[in-house]
């Protein structure tokens, strides 16, 4: 029954995977956007913290955790998400919502997994509009839509007892589009200028998680997750347009004209992430995970945009997660995990000669599937990114996620004929 399942839902979600606007946030626009992906919805309910292996849930943060599956595991993923942004001079209100992930991981054999699936990696999505009087009035609308999308294959292997590694693969694609659109009040037409680039490259991430006993119940994690600095490609297109505007619809092309733009490379930054923790398998979990990236070798889409940079970023997660008894049979709230975890970074991208970055606070709930090993994660995350300072934008964020984990065994080998 599950592999019907599977099948339905990833003809369905490949679909709508590549056309959704996965963020309102204005600073999507730079780089190759804001990035989308932050960890499952389990790791992301734990502040990000994902030093751990699951016997029932694929960890897309440290392909280490492929060694420790057990079952066959279909994970899908959407999020909604509410941002309120204020500046200076006003605020303003949006909502999204967008598949983040599915994913397929398979046991392979009693200490090897795979896993393969598709996620969206970064986002760009805003419309900000402007308006100034006087003698020469002006309107100006600026909008941002697209992202990368990432096709992923990994496996890991546990060496031991105690210690297991991974690697994924990833191939990155997608279409970025943004535009600006400006009206004097005195003059009958207006400018629109559309900027298009098409992405493509491949990434790469290794990883290593070691735990080991250290009472009779209770047990110490250790985690490294390194992804090396690589390059995506960007073919760029631009376009100037003579406009009549129409009001909220887009504009009425009166003539247009193709403006050569150089195609350029973005490097993705390497990220090195060590994580700590401790606890008791199936019962409670309390750990860490820093993130160091050097995003500093970064840059964006066009030569022209002057008023951002890059520096090094950092993240700091924390996070655990308790059950008050996994297999309980009188109370099923009792079998329910409860998570929970802070999370600061800095994001690394520097606007107005200001560092943008972003806090939030997150819980969440692994509600069991009565009758199977299938679970339902529900999440919640309140943040804040940016700030008003130097004219720019604070937006504070909720953002609800919600996954469906699917477990079965497959490759069991019939006893009876």
């Amino acid at each position: 029954m599950i592999k019907k399942i599977i099948v339905s839902i990833c003809v369905l979600l490949s679909i709508s995977t590549f056309a959704q606007r996965g963020t309102s946030s204005a600073y999507s626009f730079y780089g190759i956007g804001e990035t989308k992906f932050k960890g499952t919805s389990e790791n992301r309910s734990m502040g990000g913290v994902s030093i751990f292996p699951d016997s029932i849930h694929v960890n897309l943060q440290n392909p280490a955790g492929y060694g420790g599956l057990k079952f066959t595991t279909f994970s899908v993923s959407g999020s909604y998400n509410n941002t309120e942004s204020a500046t200076n001079f006003g605020t303003g209100k949006s909502q999204n919502s967008s598949i983040d992930y599915l994913m397929l991981g398979v046991p392979l054999s009693p200490k090897w997994s795979a896993g393969v699936g598709l996620m969206a990696y970064s986002a760009v999505g805003y419309r900000i509009q402007t308006v100034t009087e006087g003698n020469f009035a002006t309107s100006n609308q600026f909008k941002g839509n697209g992202g990368v999308n990432r096709v992923f294959l990994g496996s890991g292997y546990q060496i031991n007892s105690n210690l297991r590694v991974g690697a994924n693969v990833d191939y990155n694609f997608g279409e970025i589009k943004t535009s600006g659109l400006e009206f004097l009040q005195t003059v009958q037409y207006g400018t629109q200028e559309l900027n298009i680039s098409q992405v493509s490259g491949f990434t790469f991430n290794a990883g290593a998680m070691w735990d080991k006993k250290v009472t009779a119940k209770h047990k110490v994690f250790l985690s490294l997750n390194y992804t090396p600095e690589s390059t995506l490609d960007f073919t760029n297109s631009r376009t100037v347009s003579t406009v009549q505007f129409s009001g909220l619809s887009d504009p009425f092309i009166i003539d247009e004209q193709k403006i050569e733009v150089a195609d350029t490379k973005i490097k993705l930054p390497s990220k090195v992430a060590f994580g700590a923790g401790f606890g008791q398998e199936q019962k409670w979990l309390l750990g860490a995970e820093f993130t160091l990236s050097q995003s500093s070798s970064m840059q964006n889409r066009f030569e022209d945009i002057s008023n951002a940079s890059f520096e090094n970023g950092k993240k700091i997660a924390v996070g655990g997660y308790y059950i008050p008894q996994f297999n309980s049979y009188s109370s099923y709230f009792k079998r329910v995990t409860y998570r929970a975890g802070l999370r600061y970074e800095n994001t690394g991208l520097v606007v107005n000669n200001k560092s943008i970055e972003d806090a939030a606070v997150t819980v969440g709930l692994g509600l069991p599937v009565i009758g199977s090993f299938s679970n339902v994660n529900l999440g919640f995350e309140y943040g804040r990114k940016g700030t008003k300072y130097a004219d720019l934008v604070r937006e504070n964020y909720i953002n609800f996620t919600v996954s469906l984990s699917l477990n079965d065994k497959w490759f069991v080998k019939r006893k009876y004929y």
